[in-house]
């Protein structure tokens, strides 16, 4: 097994761009090193609490080390860079040995100071010629000056933690011929390699579920601009209708690829070139542009490209190519299938929308227990939300979920089974109301009665068949008090909501009494 060094500073440049967070930077590292079987024998890092090009001798700071038996981080307490500098300088004469006794086989140098506290290690490795990798422009400029065998450099500008890391490690087990593929997730467990990951890292629900706080945004400001004061707002609800496509690219690019900021680039490079596409494109976009991202690095590391290049390359020109290909061909097939679900959902509600609802509200249910809600329910009311900011299938979601688990709740508060039942019930309902969501709190009352399983199923059937009748719009994940507010019919969601919460109310109550009767 191959023996690194870890060695450099939060940087000037580097601070803005990863350096402040020192442990991730360093972990990074280790999570590609693991990947390609190479330890980590020595860490000599100096983490100060502002960027180094503003530096003075009151600037405060601490000595990241390693611990070769615990195999972790070591962390010195806080204080003034002059008495860092010192230990620094202590642990690089300790590095310098190691490096002569052939205990040190390569660097990874980050923004290292090849003429302050780095000087003795980079000496001695340049005097056994052991290979060096680093970023930072002018150090590395230095550090090949002074004869050390670098074979990969890079500027620190438009990379990140993690590629840094990739870059570092790529180009040292292509020096020493070790297989390595990129790694994603904990040092702990860099088996899992990046390629390895990336189709099951496509998730619709993942996605969708990231994406939501755009669309709540996007409800709140068309509310907002139907008050006259605000009737402005209503070009931000159109803005904010045109980006969701890209919000949802980035979320997809950056989950996809697994590469943190250059995926996110990638993403929204192609989400704004997919906006004609509606949010499918954005997502068809978003999921194209994140796998052509990790390929696009690896390939342009494997060719010796510099770090910088090859974040532009992987961030810029795969979100472009992705993007291209959802402008000029995919947008018209994307929104043609964005249209043609919600064209069913109306097709269903002008058939009878009353019958609609009331089978909507009844399975719901079922649904989010057996998964299918997050998976296939929820993109359709992004979809939905996506032309209008409300939706039928979001008011059946607040009515037949959201009040009715508060109702069941209640019922749990007021007349329990038994007593410890109310402290179970008490959270579950205030985060209801609170906060539209968590309907997962009424999961064991209705596990372990019939009676009330079957009165949330039948309360939903009745609230979305006045859902239908009303012909309601909303959303959930909104304060209930609020909700109405965000809805095409206010009065009609407040009534539709009330409906819920009385039903499943009453169910559960007879239910509890009956239960409490028997014992």
């Amino acid at each position: 097994m191959k023996n690194i060094a870890i060695l450099g500073s939060s940087g000037g440049n580097l601070y803005n761009a990863g350096g402040k967070n020192p442990s991730k930077l360093i972990e990074e590292i280790e999570i590609q090193a693991n990947a390609a079987g190479i330890n980590i024998a020595a860490v000599q890092f100096v983490g100060a609490n502002k960027s180094m090009d503003n530096l003075n001798q009151k600037t405060k700071a601490r000595l990241y080390s390693w611990d070769n038996e615990k195999q972790r981080l070591e962390i010195s307490p806080e204080q003034e860079i002059t008495a860092v500098n010192q230990e620094a300088a202590e642990a690089d004469k300790k590095i310098a040995a190691m490096i002569e006794n052939e205990e040190i086989d390569a660097l990874i140098l980050v923004s290292c100071d090849p003429d302050g506290v780095n000087q003795k290690a980079i000496e001695a490795a340049a005097e056994k010629n052991i290979p060096v990798v680093g970023t930072g422009g002018s150090s590395m400029a230095e550090v090949q000056y002074l004869g050390a065998n670098v074979i990969s450099t890079s500027g620190t500008t438009g990379t990140t933690n993690r590629t840094r890391a990739v870059a570092a490690i790529q180009a040292l087990s292509k020096h020493w011929n070790i297989k390595y593929k990129p790694a994603i997730g904990s040092s702990e467990a860099s088996n899992l390699t990046l390629e390895q990951n990336i189709w099951q890292r496509i998730s619709f629900r993942g996605i969708m579920m990231a994406a939501l706080p755009g669309f709540i945004a996007m409800a709140i400001t068309l509310a907002l601009s139907k008050i006259p004061a605000f009737a402005p707002l209503g070009d931000a609800f159109d803005l904010l209708i045109n980006a969701l496509p890209v919000i949802i690219a980035a979320i997809a690019a950056k989950q996809v690829s697994g590469l943190d900021e250059v995926g996110i680039v990638a993403g929204i490079v192609a989400g704004v070139l997919s906006t004609d596409g509606g949010i499918i494109g954005g997502l068809a976009g978003g999921i194209l542009a994140g796998i052509l991202a990790l390929y696009f690095i690896r390939l342009t590391l494997s060719l010796n490209f510099p770090g910088t290049t090859a974040n532009i390359v992987a961030g810029g020109i795969a979100g472009l190519s992705a993007g291209f290909l959802v402008f000029f061909i995919l947008a018209p097939f994307t929104l043609f299938l964005g249209n043609g679900i919600r064209d069913l959902i109306e097709m269903a509600l002008n058939y009878n929308a009353i019958l609609a609802g009331a089978l909507a509200g009844f399975l719901i249910w079922p649904a989010i227990i057996g998964g299918v809600y997050h998976a296939a329910i929820l993109p359709i009311v992004l979809l939905e939300m996506e032309q209008t900011g409300s939706s039928f299938l979001g008011a059946i979601d607040m009515t037949g979920l959201v009040m009715v688990s508060a109702g069941i709740t209640l019922a749990n508060i007021i007349a329990p089974k038994k007593k410890n039942e109310t402290a179970i019930a008490l959270p579950g309902f205030l985060i209801n109301m609170g906060f539209g969501t968590f309907v997962e709190a009424s999961y064991p009352f209705m596990f372990s009665d019939k009676l009330v399983f079957a009165g949330a199923m039948i309360s939903g059937a009745i609230s979305g068949a006045f859902v239908g009748f009303l012909g309601v719009r909303g959303t959930a994940y909104v304060p209930s008090f609020s909700a109405p507010f965000l809805s095409n019919n206010g009065i009609g969601f407040a009534i539709s909501m009330a409906v819920a919460l009385v039903s499943s109310f009453t169910f559960t109550f007879i239910a509890n009494k009956v239960k409490m009767k028997k014992r």
